[in-house]
């Protein structure tokens, strides 16, 4: 019964150990004068930066009424029909001013007539707008303040370590 509930304590030790996000442990075989240990973690910091927001367009579609208002066609055959008839009116420099007059005439009477059938009609239209989104701030990493016998480091790692910290410890001559 005893080796049961030493099992599931050390089983329940190693989820939790995992569920801390602790890096994976070192690869098999010896490495030359490096150890591994577990520190006191005595203060995490979260560290924040600014997410940068692609720009973006919101698009929709809206009903747009249109005019036609083209009367170039109604000004232009009411000046020739209007020019004309003055040219049939008076002799020498009369039967001129006369056709001159008839087609100024014509034009305006031609295009207010062009101006009485205008159609209007209504149409799709997309209209899009660029959005502005606030800058959003997120964790990009923590400051991780932990002491080693006795001694007290900081780190930037990319996780929460929680409360120990697992370190290496590597060993040279110093010259």
């Amino acid at each position: 019964m005893s080796r049961f509930i030493i099992g599931s304590l050390l089983l329940a030790f190693a989820v939790a150990a995992n569920a801390q996000g602790y890096p994976p442990p070192p690869p098999p075989g010896p490495v030359p004068n490096v150890h591994y240990g577990w520190a006191e973690v005595l203060r995490v910091d979260p560290v924040y930066g600014v997410a940068a927001q692609p720009p973006q367009q919101q698009c929709y579609p809206q009903t747009v009424t249109r005019q036609d208002d083209d009367h170039t066609g109604g000004t232009v055959l009411g000046a020739i029909v209007g020019g004309v008839l003055g040219s049939t009116v008076g002799h020498g420099r009369g039967r001129t001013a006369a056709t001159v007059a008839g087609a100024v005439a014509g034009g305006a009477v031609g295009n207010q007539i062009s101006a009485a059938h205008d159609q209007s009609y209504t149409t799709q239209q997309t209209v899009c707008q660029p959005v502005a989104y606030a800058p959003q701030q997120q964790i990009v990493g923590y400051d991780v303040e932990y002491r080693y016998r006795g001694d007290v480091y900081m780190s930037r790692l990319p996780y929460d370590p929680g409360e120990r910290l697992r370190v290496r410890v590597t060993v040279a001559p110093a010259e």
